[in-house]
């Protein structure tokens, strides 16, 4: 009886692969540079994300630039004017107040602020406007441009009018002038003026300093992705 033997033949690898190789699907490839790369990018994560819930992203084209730019200007216009009538009063001790007449047109109109900060007499020249009490110790005040000047015995004496006024004011003392203005916002007033008496100040003061404290962090703030990776 005779027993056939086959020889076995050696085993030969698959070309392409090696001994240790996995079958695919089996373990993830490790991520490389441009994968790390684009999974930061906020636009693959918006894809992403919109792939998964089934809701198309919206392009920002054209018009979405021109909302964010008339945003940031109207926030920058908030900003100067908040500034100018809050905080600039504050640092250099002037007074905001809002016009109720006309009486300085068109230099300035009724709705507008005048800052007003305190001055000395000697520094008072004819043409400056300044904001007065016509009665001594009386708190209604008045902003009227000085017309002329005197010095006597009892001290200096001026005479202010306003410039829609076709006559003077009453004489006045130096020591009646409350301030000298420094500058105008126009229309601002008749915002402050909806508001009550008893918490205008600080609701204004508030306000402003929250806008301008909101654009400073807004500037200083560091945005999410903004970090680069470093590659070689």
């Amino acid at each position: 009886m005779s027993i056939l033997i086959t020889p076995t033949e050696p085993d030969t690898e698959r070309p392409g692969t090696s001994p240790d190789s996995l079958e695919p699907g089996s373990v993830s490839e490790p991520p490389n540079e441009s994968r790390l790369a684009s999974e930061s990018d906020p636009s693959t994560r918006r894809g992403r994300r919109a792939s998964q819930t089934g809701t198309p992203t919206p392009p920002r084209g054209f018009w979405f630039g021109v909302w964010r730019g008339a945003g940031a200007v109207l926030l920058a216009l908030l900003v100067l004017v908040s500034a100018a009538v809050t905080v600039v009063p504050l640092v250099i001790g002037a007074v905001p107040l809002t016009v109720l007449t006309g009486s300085m047109q068109p230099t300035i109109r009724p709705g507008d602020i005048v800052v007003s900060a305190p001055v000395e007499a000697s520094r008072l020249s004819v043409g400056d406007v300044v904001t007065f009490q016509p009665i001594s110790n009386d708190p209604t005040l008045i902003t009227h441009r000085i017309r002329s000047m005197s010095a006597g015995d009892s001290g200096v004496r001026l005479v202010t009018r306003g410039d829609a006024n076709g006559a003077d004011d009453p004489e006045i003392g130096a020591d009646q002038v409350r301030g000298r203005v420094l500058y105008t916002v126009p229309y601002v007033g008749w915002v402050t003026n909806l508001v009550g008496g008893n918490i205008r100040g600080p609701l204004i003061t508030l306000v402003g300093l929250g806008l301008v404290g909101y654009a400073v962090f807004t500037i200083v703030r560091r945005p999410r992705g903004a970090t680069e990776r470093n590659t070689p």
